[in-house]
């Protein structure tokens, strides 16, 4: 370093032809950018440029390339020369030299990888670049002597699931990312070691010897292989397996062994992770949360959450025995964990098939018990009723009423009763138990709560809230408890919200999107609501203790707000049933009627005309729709043309069935009757379509040159 110009004439020597002489200029660089103090003169002097050049080389030897990345990987320690090497035409070649044959190579080339990902603006080259499957694949496969470029590989992927939407992406290639907690942490955990052994989820096994051998042979045994005759899922063979893996590590002081080391680094305790097997990290996450460590708890309750993105990863927790662990921590003292857990809780709820092994562990008694505290946080009152509204929901309950027969004497659905013995099973309860549980709704205290929450909560929880009591309504048929309530506040509520108040509302200043947002966030809560009055109607005493007219005229209003067609299905049906039972002769005279039909039936037939991809539906909707118009109701017409049903209509009586047709050409007919429909009609191409009919003498010819000779041409 002391003649200048050293270093210009060593990055010369790259564009040599001799790969001896490349391999000594890039080694040469190597060990000069390994010095702090030269690493900026190496960069200044065209290091990476050259480097570059010589690695887009068609064929060059192991040394070659392991020598000038190496160079690349002291540079890159420098912030701003990361930036330079990942906008470089390099970054390509460095994924796939993670391939490489030669182990020197890949490590080389996992060490610029990891630290390029140290700098948060190269993560979105790098994904895009395909680097998550490459270093998902090296910590999956054991090779021998891969232990640097499994950890560089492990080191550049947690850089990247700092980003949730690329947490996503390494836990879709099979690694769970588990929280570093300390080996102290597992001196807590205390196995069953002269226990009968069950299965994760906590299913129990046959018993067949007469007592546990004396140090727990068969027992360990028994755990691996579960008898020769055992038949299972491949979930439960994945979860044994991985139990037993992890259980034996925490027995032998095995787990987190460099815990001294990790203690002397920079990076905070709350932040360390590591990137497990999925097989390994769900086991792993699931003992955790038998450890004594609030904090412990906590990151892997939270590292369940994050890692429960499909079916499959939570169906593997259910069967790893997540679910018991964490319906027990939700009486936790401490509110992180309880946060933590409700979060976790509240992710896997997600699945439908996991809806009665959560009711059978028995969440509904915590759940109603948060429910009932005032002090909730708005975001954790926010999962709970999704929980609630998801194992709650009425539209399975009442589909789990039609059977062809009593199971047990119970009037519970088979399928229901089913999921619910298999869920027992697993956890020692009983469907009894779980009926149980289900009465804590009743109480007038919740229900109070609940219609509390429907009064001055946002358009999201409304709906939930509507939810859950209409499912009370379901196993109270009753309805006695509910009615006693003030529930038509709540309802009220719903009905004037700010969104569906007014046809013309107000949006300027807003975004047009978050408009559209919010109509929807509105519309089905409103549809929830309508779903929940609907129902209440079928009480006598609320019919006589509810204002039928104001809420008549609420409904009547929302019908012809902006909020989307498929949420006023049920506003038109409730309107229908508070018209029909304070005036049970009713006809399409009735104003009532006439705006469902104006509002809600005749776009929704439009829409059927214009989307649906069955003809079979079209037909119908046509034929409706005709019926409709043909009788007379007043605007009916109108409301075709403003709902924008010429255009479908024209392409209908192209490519429909006759029936179809011969409807279309109806409706079209009844709308050329007014002349400020012709320009819509003609411009929809309905002449060259009647022309054709005409020409070709098809059925209903007639009817198409009625309707030419209505149009100005």
């Amino acid at each position: 370093m002391q003649f200048q110009g050293c270093i210009n004439l060593t990055v010369n020597l790259l564009n040599s032809e001799s790969s001896a002489t490349c391999e000594a200029a890039a080694g040469l660089l190597r060990s000069i950018s390994s010095i702090n103090l030269y690493k900026d003169v190496v960069a200044e002097s065209g290091a990476i440029e050259g480097i570059t050049g010589l690695l887009s080389r068609p064929s060059l030897t192991s040394e070659v390339k392991e020598q000038s990345m190496c160079t690349l990987w002291n540079l890159s320690v420098d912030e701003e020369l990361r930036v330079k090497i990942a906008n470089s035409d390099i970054l390509p070649f460095l994924i796939n030299s993670l391939d490489d044959d030669d182990i020197k190579v890949k490590e080389a080339a996992g060490g610029v990888l990891s630290n390029l990902a140290l700098s948060h603006c190269n993560h979105s080259m790098m994904v895009e670049a395909g680097i998550i499957p490459k270093l998902a694949k090296l910590l999956k496969t054991d090779m021998e002597g891969s232990k640097v470029i499994r950890k560089e590989a492990r080191n550049a992927l947690l850089e990247l699931i700092k980003d949730r939407y690329y947490r996503i992406l390494v836990i879709e290639e099979g690694l769970v990312p588990v929280p570093m907690v300390g080996a102290a942490a597992y001196k807590s955990f205390k196995p069953g070691l002269y226990s009968w052994p069950t299965m994760p989820d906590g299913t129990e096994i046959e018993q067949t010897s007469k007592g546990p051998s004396k140090f727990g042979a068969s027992e360990l045994l028994l755990g691996l292989n579960v008898g020769e005759n055992a038949e299972l899922e491949e979930a439960r063979k994945n979860a044994i397996v991985g139990r037993t893996q992890q259980q034996f590590l925490a027995r032998i002081g095995a787990i987190e062994l460099d815990g001294k080391r990790e203690s002397q680094s920079d990076i905070p305790t709350d932040n360390r992770f590591t990137l497990l097997p999925w097989i390994d990290g769900v086991a792993r996450l699931v003992l955790i949360l038998e450890l004594n460590d609030e904090v412990a708890i906590s990151r892997a309750a939270e590292s369940i959450a994050d890692s429960s993105i499909n079916e499959h990863m939570r169906t593997s927790f259910k069967e790893a025995g997540a679910i018991k662990h964490l319906v027990r921590l939700l009486d936790h003292n401490s509110f992180a964990v309880r946060s933590a857990v409700i979060h976790a809780l509240e992710r896997l709820s997600v699945s439908s098939s996991l809806y009665h092994v959560l009711e059978a562990e028995g969440i509904l008694h915590p759940l109603v018990c948060t429910l009932k505290r005032s002090e909730t946080s708005g975001s954790l009152m926010e999962k709970t009723l999704d929980i609630l509204a998801r194992i709650l929901d009425p539209s399975k309950e009442m589909k789990s009423k039609f059977y062809n027969g009593p199971v047990n004497g119970s009037k519970m659905g088979i399928d229901a009763a089913r999921s619910l013995d298999a869920s027992a099973r697993l956890t020692g309860d009983n469907p009894v138990s779980i009926m149980d549980s289900r009465k804590e709704l009743l109480d007038s205290t919740v229900i109070t709560r609940l219609i509390e929450i429907l009064k001055t909560s946002p358009s999201n929880l409304q709906r939930k809230v509507a939810s859950i009591l209409e499912f009370i309504t379901i196993i109270e048929p009753s309805m006695e408890t509910i009615i006693k309530v003030d529930v038509s506040s709540g309802l009220e509520a719903v009905f004037q919200q700010k969104a569906v108040k007014d046809k013309e509302a107000d949006v300027e200043g807003q975004e047009l999107d978050e408009y559209a947002l919010e109509l929807e966030e509105a519309g089905l809560a409103v549809s929830a609501a309508s779903r929940l009055l609907t129902k209440l109607l079928d009480s006598e005493q609320f019919c006589q203790k509810i204002d039928s007219t104001h809420f008549t005229k609420l409904l009547r209003k929302i019908l012809k707000s902006d909020i989307p067609l498929r949420n006023k299905d049920w506003v038109a049906a409730c309107l229908v049933k508070l018209c029909s039972i304070s005036s049970p002769n009713v006809d399409f005279e009735n104003p009532i009627n006439m705006e469902v039909t104006l509002y809600e039936t005749i776009p929704r037939l439009i829409e059927q005309i214009k989307l649906s991809l069955s003809p079979e539906t079209q037909e119908f909707a046509a034929v409706e729709l005709n019926r409709i118009i043909s009788e007379g109701v007043v605007d009916s017409t109108r409301a075709v043309a403003s709902e924008v049903g010429i255009f479908p209509l024209v392409n209908l009586i192209e490519q429909g069935s006759d029936r179809a047709v011969e409807a279309a050409l109806s409706i079209l007919y009844n709308l050329s009757m007014d002349s400020e429909n012709h320009s819509a009609i003609i411009a929809a191409g309905a002449v060259p379509a009647l022309r054709k009919i005409v020409l070709s003498q098809r059925s209903h010819w007639s009817r198409a040159l009625r309707l030419l000779r209505n149009l100005p041409v």
